[in-house]
């Protein structure tokens, strides 16, 4: 069974954005704009949210993908209920 692609269309609203990608296509390595943003995409660095990335080292890192979402990672100051010993 051949699976189809799915075609996505991007709109590039930014005139600096697009200003960029034709310095890219002048330079005569990329052969379109498609081959500039793939190039890019595959330059950034994997996310924990990859099903195959390696696991986070501590939980600073593991919710990194999370900042500036306003959370607080605080602790709860709370003891706690009284225990009889």
């Amino acid at each position: 069974m051949i699976k189809e692609a799915a075609l996505m269309t991007i709109q590039i609203t930014k005139p600096e954005v697009e200003a960029l990608v034709n310095e890219h296509l002048q330079t005569g390595g990329f052969k379109d704009a498609e081959d500039v943003v793939y190039q890019a995409l595959q330059s950034l660095p994997p996310t924990t949210l990859q099903p195959n990335a390696p696991p986070a080292k501590d939980i600073d890192e593991l919710f990194a993908p999370l900042r500036g979402l306003n959370l607080d990672f605080g602790r709860n100051p709370s003891t706690g209920r009284p225990v009889d010993l």
